[in-house]
């Protein structure tokens, strides 16, 4: 979510060697703990950093063009280039990658914000003699419109500029307007459906229903996909006087506006293009939906279409009722929205903020971005899933913009040099953690540091964007920065198109009058003074009760017993599961404590318990049962063995004795995102299958209605393995997952190759599936497991501030039994030491039993260090 401008939105802003970087990198180091005294930064220090981004992007730029340029993308580890189809498939990764050199043209306006006209003239040159886009490659339309078709124009808007100022790109024609033209055209195929919603991918020299495209038969489309087109269309047809871009791209818009849930006035992640219906139900702000709302604020902002901002003001006063939970953004189901569908929060709704901002909503934007910058603390990067109590979902980390793009929008709404501090932290990581002798790798995991062969072109687009800009002041920049709106890639388009271009067709859908709640800024600009009049210190205030939320930086103080809050999620039930289990029913405190207004909080899907629990530090991830694919056909006999990830849905292969065997058969599609082409081949088999594209439960689904009898994923990030890379339960798609009855299991990308390559040299390749203690060959030897763990239920009052012991219960779980203990706590005179019983489960079930007496001694022997989880 990307932008600076001119129109409403003005007011929310107030007006290197190898040598030098190291000693950078160790002055920072040493200074930090100061600075985070000082929030203040002089305007030297912020000339140093400045640098030093400069720098960076040198180092990154430069190792891309002399390294992989002009291929799509750098492989910094490799120190090449990424070319589509001399590299292993990713799925649908490789499907930014069209063979026109993507970094360099995602990069054309960069080297202008960052004043180096003198390289993005030259690469103006190379772009136009270079670049083709007329490949025989199947592309993403969504990619290639925000990164390509917007790069385009952004650099075109550049060079006219430096054009029109007569010192610089004389010679340009208009050249790269040309060739966006041509690009929208080879994407306008995509389009051709009854609905309107286009393709989510099309073929650069075949279109989509051509024999030779090798597309078409897609059936779905993420919402952002269909609606993060109006930008760069609109900016299309206005700048060359064509009107069918603008018209298809709100024609989509029009659609997704049709087919928001009306009661929640929330939509879906993903939607089928042919009868509008909605495939995915989950809501939220983070990936598959985040950029639909961005884009709806800013074609408001870039076209002055009243209805974009309508559109958009409602959903937003949705998204704050259901979805914004701060700090938190959760993600709900579209037609039961007090329903939370999963336990876990995506990197990219860390754009939600910056948006926020330039709605005027500060004190959210504040808190929600406070709290991401504390799972950054953390771990070091946003992880690209994080669980709502900060934990690691999904380690990976892609060197994506949004936090920083936040942290940008932030500082221009506040001036709090805080904010400065925060992209001084992004800078130090990104050179201490991802910089390596050929640019910046991606993270594979957050929590080992190892990296991944990959520079997402957004890397140069974005990052170095919006982090020049922060330490940055206007004067000091080529363009001014207010006059432009930004893409979701960070490109940069005019905001005078509205006034200076001719308008296109309006809008198919009738603006029928919504009621809404309407704020301050429903129709009107942000302003800190009307927000918080007299208060210069509001950020903070407001962050201070985020400052410590992930436990990081606070001091210790250990307490015995304390409240702890249990999510009450609708596919996240296992805390509340595990206590029925145990016997114990939980009662929302707001229930038990009816009519106490005094201790009565308000939450949506989040509920107080009246639980007090003793707890110990566990491990940040629960234990995965290893599993592993072993092929026993000949040559291999059993003697090869695969580390594989177990599924939290499917089969359960530790209750199978035996396994599950059975050949191996690769799936067409590999993705298996779609109806199976080769069912015929697969039935009866274990089907090979590539991650991406779409969830694991999907595919799932597909392959188990083709008549498959297990699945093996394999990952599609390259030179992932089990070594490195910590295993993973596979998790559902937030609807139930009961129909899904196949035994699941993930290979990672090493240990996958092997088995693909097996299956290449010898054809027919027969495997089982089994949790690793079970395989071939294997001795068995039995591990002890064990649970101890001890919960306390508070009486009424205690926890309230002040409040005195009472009489407790604690339970203790082991393997075996449950044992209860009872204990009575007086405060005698005499310090008479309280009484302590216990007692079977069954005794428990019969309170008029007496009690054996155990003594403490004993009780503690039981909870000894094998039987702790």
């Amino acid at each position: 979510m990307r932008m600076g401008n001119k129109r409403c939105w003005k007011l929310v802003h107030t007006s290197g060697t190898g040598m030098l970087l190291k000693t950078l990198l160790i002055t920072s180091v040493l200074g930090w703990a100061k600075c985070q005294e000082s929030q203040s930064m002089t305007p030297e220090e912020k000339i140093v950093i400045r640098d030093q981004i400069i720098e960076m992007f040198d180092h990154a730029y430069g190792s891309y063009m002399k390294y992989a340029y002009p291929a799509d993308e750098l492989m910094p580890l490799s120190c090449r280039g990424r070319v589509r189809g001399q590299e292993p498939n990713r799925g649908d990764i490789d499907d930014s990658l069209g063979k026109f050199s993507l970094t360099l043209i995602d990069t054309l306006d960069t080297l202008v914000v960052l004043n180096k006209l003198d390289e993005f003239e030259d690469a103006v040159r190379k772009a136009v003699t270079d670049v083709r886009l007329d490949n025989d490659v199947v592309v993403s339309v969504f990619e290639t419109n925000i990164r390509v078709l917007g790069g385009l124009l952004g650099a075109h808007v550049m060079a006219d500029l430096l054009r029109q100022r007569g010192e610089r790109m004389q010679w340009y024609r208009d050249e790269l307007l040309h060739m966006a033209k041509e690009l929208g055209h080879r994407l306008l195929p995509a389009f051709n459906t009854t609905s309107g919603l286009p393709y989510p991918k099309v073929n650069l020299r075949y279109g989509v229903l051509n024999p030779l495209s090798r597309t078409g038969t897609e059936s779905d489309t993420c919402t952002a996909c269909a609606g993060t087109m109006i930008l760069e269309f609109a900016a299309l047809s206005r700048l060359s006087g064509e009107a069918v871009f603008e018209e298809h791209a709100r024609k989509a818009l029009d659609v997704l506006w049709q087919r928001r849930q009306r009661g929640s006035d929330l939509v879906g992640t993903v939607i089928n293009i042919h009868n509008e219906e909605w495939v995915r139900r989950d809501s939220g702000v983070g990936a598959g939906i985040d950029s639909y709302y961005e884009y709806l604020m800013k074609a408001y902002i870039l076209l002055g279409d009243n209805v974009f901002l309508e559109r958009f003001n409602i959903h937003y006063s949705a998204i704050m009722k259901y979805i914004s939970q701060p700090p938190l953004l959760l993600n709900v189901h579209m037609h039961n929205p007090t329903v939370s569908v999963r336990s876990w929060m995506d990197s990219l709704l860390a754009f939600f903020p910056g948006l926020q901002v330039l709605r005027g909503d500060l004190k959210p934007a504040i808190e929600t971005h406070e709290m991401l910058y504390q799972v950054t603390k953390q771990h070091k990067f946003l992880p690209e899933a994080f669980t709502t109590e900060f934990r690691v979902h999904w380690g990976q980390h892609l060197l994506r913009p949004e936090f920083a793009e936040s942290t940008y929008y932030l500082y221009k709404a506040t001036a709090d040099p805080y904010y400065l501090r925060v992209g001084q932290s992004i800078v130090e990581k990104l050179n201490a953690y991802a910089r390596v002798p050929c640019g910046f790798a991606a993270v594979q995991d957050v929590r080992t540091g190892t990296h991944e062969d990959r520079m997402d072109s957004f890397f140069l687009a974005e990052m170095f964007k919006y982090l020049y800009l922060l330490f940055s002041e206007k004067s000091q920049l080529p363009i001014d920065i207010d006059d432009y709106i930004f893409t979701t890639e960070a490109h940069l388009l005019p905001v005078s198109l509205s006034t200076t271009q001719p308008p296109c067709q309006g809008n198919n859908t009738e603006t029928v009058p919504v009621s809404q709640e309407e704020d301050l800024f429903t129709h009107s600009c942000p302003s800190i003074e009307t927000l918080f009049p007299n208060n210069p210190s509001f950020a903070k205030t407001i962050r201070d009760s985020y400052k410590y939320l992930t436990g990081v930086g606070r001091a210790f103080h250990p307490l015995p017993v304390r409240e702890i809050e249990l999510p009450l999620h609708d596919n996240g039930m296992e805390p509340v599961e595990f206590l029925k289990s145990m016997g114990i029913s939980l009662t929302p405190l707001n229930e038990v404590i009816a009519g106490d207004t005094r201790s009565r909080k308000e939450h949506k899907g989040v509920y107080r318990v009246k639980l007090v629990a003793e707890v110990s530090h566990t491990p940040e991830d629960e234990e995965v049962v290893s599993h592993v694919v072993q092929l026993i056909s000949p040559p291999f006999l059993g003697r090869t063995v695969l580390t594989a990830g177990p599924a939290k849905f499917g089969m359960d292969l530790t209750k199978q004795e035996h396994g599950v065997k059975g050949s191996v058969v690769k799936a067409s599609p590999y993705t298996a995102c779609g109806p199976i082409d080769n069912a015929v081949e697969l039935k009866g088999h274990i089907a090979l299958a590539l991650r991406g594209d779409c969830m694991f439960a999907v595919k799932a689904r597909w392959l188990q209605e083709a008549g498959a009898i297990g699945v093996i994923f394999i990952d599609h990030r390259e030179g992932s393995n089990s070594k490195e890379t910590p295993l993973f339960q596979m998790v559902g798609d937030g609807d139930s997952t009961e129909d899904i009855t196949l035994p699941l299991v993930f290979l990672f990308s090493q240990e996958g190759a092997m088995l693909t390559a097996a299956l290449e040299e010898h054809h027919n390749v027969d495997v089982l599936l089994l949790p690793k203690e079970r395989q071939l060959g294997h001795d068995k030897t039995e591990k002890p497991v064990g649970i101890n763990i001890k919960l306390r239920l508070a009486e009424e009052g205690e926890l309230e501030e002040g409040s005195s012991r009472r009489p407790t219960l604690e339970f203790v779980l082991e393997k075996q039994e449950m044992l209860l203990k009872e204990e009575e706590e007086e405060e005698l005179r005499g310090q008479q030491q309280p009484q302590q019983q216990f007692c079977s489960e069954a005794a428990e079930n019969d309170r008029t039993q007496p009690c054996s007496a155990v003594s403490s001694q004993k009780a503690n022997s039981n909870s000894g260090p094998d039987t702790n989880p």
